[in-house]
């Protein structure tokens, strides 16, 4: 008995307090604030994509790219370096690149030859390694070389599940988009 009692109670209560009365008279109005000293503007955290045409170097099969001026990259930033692995027919249409995120590793008659880079904020270093004496490479594989070279905020890639692989999702990331790429051919 005691419980219903405490819940016939309770229930009163609540019902009583819900209660609305007729509403007060309104506030008076607060007095405008001064508009506060604009801040400084943003970081604009944004994306680069160069593409690179060069030959190795003859002594230490070789490319070193270093960045202009006009590119800033913070040892924070990830730079991605894709080879042109090859030329597809688009028909009616200019052709079709395929890019491959290095390192790639190629099987030859000599041995195994592996495309691979390593950078700085200052520079990207592309470099050829074997199991075989790289001077019986043919020119194939070491003139007219273009590498695509993604510079990437880390900012960009905080918590995010990008394909790296895949070129045109990282540059659709960064807001990058074809014509926008920068060109240059090394001497």
């Amino acid at each position: 008995m005691k419980k219903v009692t405490l819940l016939l109670g309770a229930f009163i209560a609540l019902f009583f307090i819900s209660c609305e009365g007729p509403a007060g008279p309104p506030g008076f109005d607060g007095l405008d604030g001064r508009d506060g000293d604009d801040g400084l503007d943003g970081v604009n955290i944004l994306g680069t994509v160069i593409d690179i045409e060069g030959d190795f170097n003859p002594s230490d099969y070789s490319i070193t790219y270093q960045f202009p001026q006009t590119v800033e990259v913070f040892e924070t930033d990830v730079v991605l370096v894709y080879i042109l692995w090859e030329q597809l027919d688009g028909g009616n249409e200019p052709p079709i690149d395929v890019w491959r995120l290095l390192p790639q590793t190629v099987l030859l008659n000599q041995g195994i030859l592996q495309y691979n880079y390593d950078h700085t904020f200052l520079d990207v270093s592309i470099f050829l390694d074997g199991d075989f004496d790289l001077g019986t490479l043919t020119s194939a594989d070491t003139q007219n070389q273009v590498f695509r070279i993604a510079i990437l905020p880390a900012e960009k890639l905080a918590g995010s599940k990008l394909d790296k692989s895949n070129i045109n999702a990282v540059m659709s990331t960064i807001g990058v988009e074809e014509k926008d790429v920068k060109r240059f051919t090394l001497d």
